[in-house]
């Protein structure tokens, strides 16, 4: 799935996060100590080699709905960006934690003068958060910041299952222009 919105083009695929050869920026679905983990964050980490975890760990820790950048290391990127999601919870303001940690990585990819990111499906992991309403969040901010001219060229989510892509080709396919 996949639409242009205001010369930003954001796409929905399923596949590997780590072998997005072709984007600028990946963002990493990181824990608040930045020291890697599970799940993306693990991948991330095992395929970028050991100097980026001293790298990340270095910037933190940081908070739910926060972001940092390192260099990519050994992946095929020329960085990676760190967002720490939120744990699922309707007790807390977990929604727009999740929404700043799109608005965040957005504005540190302009700030590297990227043409491009890839992000996950940020939260949705061990941190429980719902396909459908991470993915709304998702789109809906990437959608913002492209109303706003962000000049990031492309945006793609990659997404590792085929519920998490079918919840954000929804999302995708809901969003007015």
């Amino acid at each position: 799935m996949q639409r242009t919105i205001n010369d930003m083009h954001i796409e929905c695929v399923k596949g590997d996060i780590t072998r997005q050869c072709d984007i600028d920026i990946i963002v990493n679905a990181a824990n608040k100590q930045l020291k890697g983990g599970g799940g993306v964050d693990g991948a991330i980490n095992r395929a970028a080699g050991p100097r980026l975890v001293e790298a990340s760990r270095a910037l933190g820790p940081i908070e739910a709905g926060e972001a940092v950048i390192t260099p990519a290391f050994d992946l095929p990127n020329d960085h990676v960006i760190h967002c720490v999601g939120p744990v699922y919870s309707q007790s807390q303001p977990v929604a727009e934690q999740l929404a700043s940690c799109y608005r965040e990585a957005m504005g540190l990819a302009v700030e590297a003068s990227a043409e491009s990111i890839a992000f996950p499906a940020i939260s949705c992991g061990v941190y429980g958060y719902p396909l459908e309403e991470a993915a709304g969040i998702a789109l809906t901010t990437v959608a913002e910041c492209a109303a706003k001219g962000t000049r990031v060229g492309l945006v793609r989510f990659v997404l590792f299952s085929d519920d998490a892509l079918a919840a954000f080709s929804n999302a995708l396919g809901a969003l007015r222009q």
